[in-house]
């Protein structure tokens, strides 16, 4: 009697177990991406109500030897002079954009290409807000394109209110100092309630560069660019319960 011999090729069965870790590959990139596209949002919602207890750039810092002194404060305990100030200074379209200022961004690619060694910032306070909840300092392509995507959600899912009290309390503003109470307190010994237009303009004249630069010891630069923003915060319009009128 002649017997068979065993087929050598795998049958289906014998194959499955192949493409079942690619499968489980796919899953795990795409769970993933989905968590880089909806993550960002769902932080930004808890951003809504709870303040952040720390940024990257607060744990940067920390390893570079600097402390952490802040002191969160709604925006009403925030005096209108401050906010004057940082719009006049920071962002003059603050409540008239959707996050980008266009023609900022325009001007500082037309001195991108031109080489200039000094190319004026085009950052809003919506971006600035982005990248100090979410990533670290620099001038990176990487970062700035990560900073343009956080803050389309940012404005999207926050008031304008919201924006400036998040920007206001988690800004570094000195060694170790963050937020406009523990820099009120520091510099000038005051509640960030208390602040004068001029200590304002002073607070958000170092702002470009608060590690080298302090309101307290103003140099000539510093108190000539404060004057300048103390001038421009007369434009700067209030609304009643929110920082947009």
């Amino acid at each position: 009697m002649t017997r068979s011999r065993p087929s050598s090729r795998p049958g289906p069965a014998a194959r499955r177990p192949a493409k079942a870790p690619r499968s489980r590959l796919r899953r795990v990139v795409g769970n993933l991406l989905l968590l880089l596209f909806v993550g960002p949002a769902l932080v930004i919602l808890l951003y809504r109500i709870v303040p952040p207890p720390v940024t990257p750039l607060m744990l940067i810092r920390l390893v570079e030897g600097y402390g952490i002194s802040k002191d969160w404060v709604p925006l009403s305990q925030i005096s209108p002079n401050l906010q004057r100030a940082v719009i006049a200074s920071e962002d003059a379209k603050f409540c008239r954009h959707r996050g980008f200022d266009w023609e900022a961004v325009d001007n500082a690619i037309e001195r991108l290409q031109q080489k200039r060694h000094r190319v004026l910032g085009a950052s809003t306070i919506s971006m600035q807000t982005s990248k100090n909840l979410f990533l670290w300092p620099g001038r990176t392509f990487l970062r700035k394109g990560g900073e343009a995507y956080l803050t389309v959600w940012l404005e999207a899912l926050l008031p304008k209110k919201r924006i400036l009290e998040l920007y206001l309390n988690e800004i570094e503003w000195g060694p170790g100092i963050y937020g406009a109470e523990a820099a009120a307190q520091t510099y000038f010994g005051v509640s960030a309630a208390r602040l004068s237009p001029y200590q304002a303009a002073l607070m958000a004249a170092v702002l470009p560069n608060p590690l080298k630069w302090h309101p307290d010891k103003p140099g000539d630069w510093t108190r000539a660019r404060a004057y300048t923003i103390e001038a421009r915060m007369q434009s700067v319009v209030l609304g009643k319960n929110a920082p947009c009128p």
